[in-house]
């Protein structure tokens, strides 16, 4: 019959994709990997990718934390976490990560001069993503935060296919702009069957410093909306705030700088909710 036949042919599809496919390989030494992704740039990815993995550090003393900034063009975490120079060698010739706030870091910014432009074509993007993920001494950790570049591209797909990802974290603001390209990050990750944790909205209101009045300046709650329409939780909100903006600049993060703060509070809330949905780890 001809539904037999469509199915025959659709298994000899996936077969055949499939051998295309990279067999996925845990990262040595790593439990858990945890991706922060956005569809769009300039949403604050980085500034939430780095203030929750020292949330979660802060969380549980007990667990070992590492965070790998996979944006190969613009890299951000060097800045953030105050780190500089180049990473020692193993005797296995593998990188030793680059560690402060006790968050082992590793980043394309520690291999090329600061001000030094990456001016590469795919391919090249891809080796470099597979060696900060492979050739890396990451020692024992109960979790690893990539920090993605924007987009739905190759190093989203690379990253997706290689490694085991015990969830993806999607990053918004509530404009409608933003919401357009978080929606795509957070099918593409469907379509490549990573579990989707949840939203995270990003500059979700503004307070005045003086009057206290509260202004939702990249408008209320879309990504509430937006969840509510994929079927996803919202993790936590962040508010716009000059400080965040000052501790990452600094390479304070406002979790570590400001541990009290309402800001601080809010990624530590994030962090516990991002726990909460990860799978059992592995033993």
């Amino acid at each position: 019959s001809s539904s037999s036949g469509d199915e025959s042919l659709n298994d000899k599809r996936a077969r055949i994709l499939s051998r295309g496919l990279p067999k996925q390989k845990p990262i040595e030494g790593v439990k858990q990997v945890v991706v922060l992704a956005s569809g769009k740039g300039g949403v604050g990815k980085s500034t939430t990718a780095v203030n929750i993995a020292l949330a979660l550090a802060a969380n549980d003393s007990t667990k070992e934390v590492g965070l790998l900034d996979a944006d190969i063009y613009g890299p951000s975490i060097p800045k953030m976490m105050n780190l500089k120079g180049n990473p020692e060698l193993t005797p296995k010739n593998l990188m030793r990560p680059l560690k402060n706030y006790g968050i082992a870091c590793m980043s394309m910014g520690f291999l090329i001069e600061e001000t030094a432009p990456v001016v590469w074509r795919g391919l090249m993007v891809m080796s470099a993503v597979e060696k900060l993920l492979r050739q890396v001494d990451w020692g024992q950790l109960d979790y690893l935060v990539i920090d993605m570049p924007p987009g739905t591209g190759d190093v989203q797909l690379s990253v997706s296919q290689n490694v085991p990802i015990a969830g993806a974290v999607i990053i918004s603001t509530p404009q409608d702009v933003a919401l357009l390209d978080a929606r795509k990050g957070a099918e593409m990750f469907r379509k490549v069957h990573v579990p989707v944790l949840g939203l995270v909205q990003n500059m979700s209101v503004f307070q005045c410093p003086k009057c206290k009045h509260e202004t939702h300046i990249f408008g209320a709650d879309g990504v509430r909306d937006l969840a509510k329409t994929l079927g996803l939780d919202i993790l936590g909100d962040i508010p716009l705030h000059v400080n965040i903006r000052e501790s990452c600049d600094s390479g304070q993060p406002v979790v570590i700088a400001q541990p009290q703060s309402d800001a601080a509070k809010a990624y530590l809330k994030i962090a516990m909710e991002i726990v909460r949905r990860l799978p059992v780890p592995p033993a």
